[in-house]
């Protein structure tokens, strides 16, 4: 058994050509989406750059200009293995699209990679560690669309125009919710044309996309997987199966796609996810269920309002115990209704989460 960069060594050498795409391979582009690579892939559908030109152009910057170019160290070394590795080295980049906006809540950004000359995987990226990213994905507890769905949709329209081959759909985390969404919610025409949609440890929808005729027809081309203790992947309601898989990291930590466990071609499975999985599944469904859409908007609003009173653009700055302080300020400052609706919308969390936990005892 081993991880990504086992599989890397193992079977990187073998050509797409002799070999089609698999789970593992669809991981590994879905994780590329995290390397901002602005400036270095062209943002416009086209020619594009070798994937090895793009990872050495990008690992030659001073690594002090990339530290929020990518989510964390092992990015950098997912990017070196590419380069090492024929079955993805000479893949093409293109149409690199790179959006934030603190202003409309949104975080999106994402990446075509021709597989070969008729086939395209789009890489859907997940949520980084800035606020606004997080916020956006807590907005999708309310709202049936937010503006990087709408974004995503965008982008996978502009490729189909653009290309008229096969397209194969995949992300991590969001990216994984992006994914589907973008292929549930095209013309007919398009989603036609999309073989699979790779979801990866992805929060689900509200019920209003889950009975949209666009998903329900693509449920059989959707490959979900989740780790064992999955948290993100549990989130909000799914209908199409999941496959469960084995994690060298404990808890909330197994989110970590380098930490998946990798057997062959594909991962290594389990039967189920664990119980503390199912407990925090449980405890939040029920909560949410406790919530008009409306609670869960001034709940949200209110506390990240708080939030971004303190200027900290990511959660690494929120931990400061300055920022700390400034959220506690923040809080007292809002009008009594809406510190009202926060106290009662936790005290609902509270009240969910020891139900859960008497029920298991029970």
């Amino acid at each position: 058994m081993g991880t990504i960069f086992d599989y890397l060594d193992w079977r990187g050498d073998i050509p797409f050509a002799q070999v089609p795409l698999n789970p593992v391979d669809a991981l590994i582009l879905s994780t590329l989406a995290y390397v901002h690579f602005q400036d270095l892939v062209p943002q416009r559908p086209g020619p594009g750059v070798p994937l090895a030109q793009a990872a050495q152009a990008f690992l030659s910057l001073p690594e002090s200009s990339t530290e929020d170019r990518v989510r964390c160290d092992n990015d950098r070394k997912l990017l070196r293995a590419l380069m090492d590795a024929p079955r993805f080295s000479g893949l093409t980049l293109t149409f690199h699209q790179d959006i934030f906006s603190p202003q409309r809540e949104t975080q999106f950004a994402a990446l075509a990679i021709r597989v070969s000359q008729a086939e395209t995987f789009l890489a859907f990226r997940g949520t980084d560690s800035t606020l606004v990213g997080w916020k956006e994905d807590f907005n999708m507890s309310f709202l049936d669309s937010v503006p990087g769905l709408q974004a995503g949709l965008v982008f996978l329209t502009a490729w189909g125009a653009h290309s008229p081959g096969p397209v194969i759909l995949g992300g991590h985390s969001k990216g994984g919710n992006l994914a589907v969404y973008a292929a549930a919610l095209a013309s007919p025409t398009v989603r036609d044309r999309v073989k699979a949609v790779y979801n990866n440890d992805g929060p689900g929808f509200t019920k209003k996309v889950l009975t949209a005729p666009g998903y329900l027809e693509l449920i059989p081309r959707i490959h979900s997987f989740v780790p064992q203790s999955s948290v993100v992947g549990m989130l909000l309601e799914h209908e199409d199966p999941y496959t469960v898989i084995k994690s060298r990291q404990l808890g909330i930590f197994q989110h970590d796609p380098y930490s998946w466990e990798v057997q062959g071609g594909g991962f290594l499975v389990v039967d189920q996810v664990t119980q503390g999985s199912r407990k925090l599944d449980q405890t939040v469904k029920t909560w949410l269920d406790a919530l008009t859409p409306t609670d869960r908007e001034v709940f949200l609003d209110g506390l990240y309002q708080a939030l971004a009173g303190t200027q900290a653009r990511s959660l690494d700055d929120l931990a400061q115990p300055k920022n700390l302080y400034t959220v506690f300020q923040g809080l007292t400052r809002l009008d009594e209704g809406t510190r009202t609706s926060i106290a009662r919308t936790l005290g609902l969390l509270a009240k969910s989460a020891a139900g859960v936990l008497l029920d298991d005892d029970s």
